[in-house]
């Protein structure tokens, strides 16, 4: 008898316990979507996943700082078809990523050739 009080009394305390989990969740969940924490923190992610600095930019496309943009253009079809052709599309979403961090940087900078 005092075994299957116990047992009742572990079963119930559990699902007391795992409503009042789901309840906090959730009342989190709508919190955060109330103060924007939800939205900057998936922003965040986003950017921090794709952002790649100036000198990794260069260093996959293997060009300098005083490499012209069509010299930049060129390296980087190159280097896109022949990861097309491989079957290799991280290197290749690699090389776009460095192209459009190098173009943002190209066309911030007056052109000072002319």
């Amino acid at each position: 008898m005092a075994g299957r009080l116990l047992a009742n009394l572990l079963v119930m305390g559990g699902t007391v316990l795992g409503r009042a989990v789901v309840q906090a969740y959730r009342q989190a969940i709508v919190n955060a979507n109330t103060s924007g924490a939800a939205q900057e923190v998936v922003n965040g992610i986003r950017k921090a996943s794709k952002a790649i600095t100036e000198q990794e930019a260069r260093q996959i496309l293997g060009v300098s700082e005083k490499t012209s943009w069509e010299e930049i253009l060129k390296k980087y079809d190159t280097m896109f078809e022949k990861n097309a052709k491989s079957g290799s599309f991280y290197l290749q979403s690699k090389v776009h990523r460095a192209k459009e961090c190098l173009e943002s940087i190209y066309h911030e900078k007056p052109d000072i050739t002319n």
